[in-house]
């Protein structure tokens, strides 16, 4: 709708997304939420979309600053990201669960599919609701804004652990098919943007 979003007066929206700056489109997620929000035209909708094409359905702006987009996160009902370390933290401190849609390196979505294998690790300590298909999503979607506290939990603040050593482990017990192609640069690029957020978590 406006790309003159006055981010300096904060308001709640019930959804939040953002998919991030990366220069390669997303244009999956897009077309999936403009048909979500086609569906639901009483829903408000913020959606951060980077270098992909606005959506038609939402209030959007390309990018702006990680405090504000953080302060939107935590008055939205609902937050959807790209399954990204970043975008997935970011929520995490915040307090939020978000539903994430990981980008695909075979759709030229991304440079490899880290993404997805991060995704499956949060998920799985129930960091994240990840999904990969439209009908999923929508399903989330409904779920998440049936009951708003199950996508809302507690904060989870950047502390020095081994949470990336632990990270690694998980990556290296997958399966060879599911590995990421460079898992120690991996797990160092996700420790760089905050990867103590879930220690607690995997210091088990």
């Amino acid at each position: 709708m406006s790309e003159n979003l006055n981010t300096e007066e904060v308001k709640a929206y019930d959804l939040v997304v953002s998919i991030g700056t990366d220069h390669h489109r997303f244009d999956r997620i897009v077309g999936w939420v403009d048909a979500y929000l086609e569906l639901h035209p009483e829903l408000t909708c913020l959606f951060q979309h980077g270098f992909t094409d606005a959506p038609k359905n939402a209030e959007t702006v390309a990018r702006m600053p990680r405090v504000e987009l953080l302060e939107f996160y935590r008055r939205a009902r609902v937050v959807l990201v790209q399954g990204g370390p970043g975008s997935i933290l970011d929520a995490r401190e915040v307090g939020v669960i978000p539903i994430s849609v990981p980008r695909l390196a075979e759709l030229d979505e991304v440079v490899d599919n880290h993404q997805v294998e991060f995704s499956k690790v949060m998920q799985s300590y129930g960091e994240t609701f990840m999904v990969q298909d439209q009908e999923a999503l929508f399903e989330m979607l409904d779920r998440a804004f049936a009951n708003p506290d199950m996508v809302h939990g507690e904060v989870r603040l950047p502390q020095a652990d081994t949470a990336s050593e632990n990270l690694a482990r998980e990556l290296a017990a997958m399966p060879p098919k599911t590995h990421v192609h460079d898992v120690k640069k991996f797990v160092r690029r996700a420790s760089q943007i905050a990867m103590g957020i879930v220690g607690p978590k995997l210091r088990k």
